[in-house]
């Protein structure tokens, strides 16, 4: 007999953990995950044993859904450069206050101090910085963006991603969404390709007999 499915799955687990995060950051408990989930904590220490091994498996989750995210964003858009720019209001979508950014920003610290969330970091970070890269040599094959180093851009890009945000937080003069795109059209606009226009054949005229 095949064993019985899990009424929660642990992808479902772990979505609801990042919903908390972004709510209440790193400091949340196993009890708030679990009632975002509809399990009880018992279910969850089943599964990952601790709140760290939890906010671990979370950790892990990102790098290995990184393709297929990005195989989404480049078939909902019609150009390479514009999944680029959908793959910058997908970071300001999980922005939706300055608050929930800073609750991301505190999970970060765990990332920088402590080796085992860093492995995890950086494995995302490698996985997003080449699928920008597969974007950007798309763009530039198409003439969308001028021959240029795309690993080099594709680091710049996620700089400025990062910091446009942090930025915005401060300034909270526009939204997160608005100000993504802006400082993205700044960095790529110097760089697009001219639109290529058809060039008329003048009529001739008919000789006069």
């Amino acid at each position: 007999m095949s064993p019985r499915p899990r009424a929660t799955s642990d992808a479902e687990i772990l979505a609801a953990a990042s919903r908390v995060v972004s709510r209440v950051g790193p400091n949340l408990t196993l009890a708030d995950v679990a009632k975002e989930a509809g399990v009880s904590p018992a279910t969850l220490v089943q599964r990952f044993g601790s709140k760290r091994g939890l906010l671990l498996a979370f950790a892990a989750s990102a790098p290995s859904s990184v393709g297929a995210e990005f195989a989404r964003l480049r078939a909902n858009s019609r150009s390479a450069l514009t999944a680029v720019v959908g793959v910058g209001e997908c970071m300001a979508a999980m922005a939706q206050s300055p608050e929930a950014l800073s609750n991301s920003l505190a999970f970060l610290q765990m990332d920088l101090v402590d080796p085992e969330f860093h492995e995890h970091a950086l494995a995302n970070s490698r996985a997003m910085h080449g699928e920008i890269v597969k974007f950007l040599d798309e763009a530039v094959a198409a003439r969308e963006l001028h021959r240029c180093d795309t690993r080099l851009l594709a680091r710049t890009i996620q700089s400025l991603l990062g910091g446009s945000l942090v930025q915005w937080a401060i300034d909270r003069d526009t939204t997160a969404l608005d100000r993504v795109r802006e400082d993205l059209d700044t960095l790529l606009r110097p760089r697009r390709c001219a639109a290529r226009r058809r060039q008329r054949r003048p009529r001739r005229k008919n000789a006069r007999r």
